[in-house]
């Protein structure tokens, strides 16, 4: 499996399931309707452990362009390879938007809140405020990427074996950091899925709110950056 499917067949499974316990949760008539913040938290720790053992097949299993570009200026992968890895992850994670589309089409028609059908794809935030939602994404990101490289204690690599606790590092940091801004902590995973929620056809649906769009896709990038640096120049030396 080239990097390239293997990072886009990771970050489609992580977003079908990601974001498919998000409207099984708070899609009308959906039998999973008021299950709560704790089963989406959970349902994405699933979703990460699912697509990280699945990208490690054929590639680093970043599924993460915040993960590739950090790893990249800091930690010694090729720079040829980020444009493979975005491209996938972008793409998988379009694709995996419109799987949930699909899968819940009558529920995004039945649900009259326009918000409620957006946090299907895209995340927002609670208050919002971008200095402080920007400072919320770039810790949470902090947080996954020391957690990773600790855990793994490889240059480039997620590795299979480590799928299991990545996705239980994003459980503890939904339970404890996701409030604020709903924790994307990955540029792929909003802006792939806020396209599509821009492209898709719904009932009662609202904008993408594009002037927020910004803050999910550079925070994570800088957290990202900062963590890996910090782990290779001050924590590890």
């Amino acid at each position: 499996m080239s990097p390239f499917i293997a990072e886009l067949l990771g970050t489609l499974f992580l977003i079908l399931l990601g974001n498919g316990v998000v409207a099984n949760v708070v899609l009308s008539q959906s039998k999973g309707s008021g299950g709560g913040w704790i089963v989406i938290a959970f349902g994405w720790a699933m979703a990460v452990f699912v697509g990280v053992y699945v990208a490690t097949h054929g590639s680093a299993a970043h599924l993460n362009p915040a993960v590739t570009i950090a790893m990249a200026a800091f930690n010694g992968f090729p720079w040829a390879d980020v444009p493979i890895y975005l491209a996938g992850q972008l793409i998988g994670a379009m694709a995996g938007s419109c799987l949930v589309w699909l899968t819940y089409r009558q529920h995004f028609d039945a649900t009259a809140d326009a918000g409620l059908q957006q946090a299907c794809f895209c995340t927002a935030p609670a208050i919002p405020n971008k200095f402080y939602n920007f400072i919320s994404e770039m810790i949470g990101t902090m947080v996954l990427l020391l957690g990773v490289l600790f855990m793994t204690k490889s240059a480039n690599s997620l590795g299979t074996l480590d799928a299991l606790p990545v996705g239980l590092l994003v459980l503890a940091i939904g339970l404890s950091l996701g409030g604020p801004t709903g924790y994307a902590i990955n540029p792929a995973r909003d802006l792939g899925p806020r396209i599509m929620h821009a492209i898709l056809p719904m009932k009662n649906k609202g904008d993408s709110n594009w002037g927020y769009s910004w803050v999910p896709v550079i925070a994570p990038i800088v957290g990202a950056l900062l963590a890996v640096w910090l782990y290779k120049n001050v924590l590890v030396g």
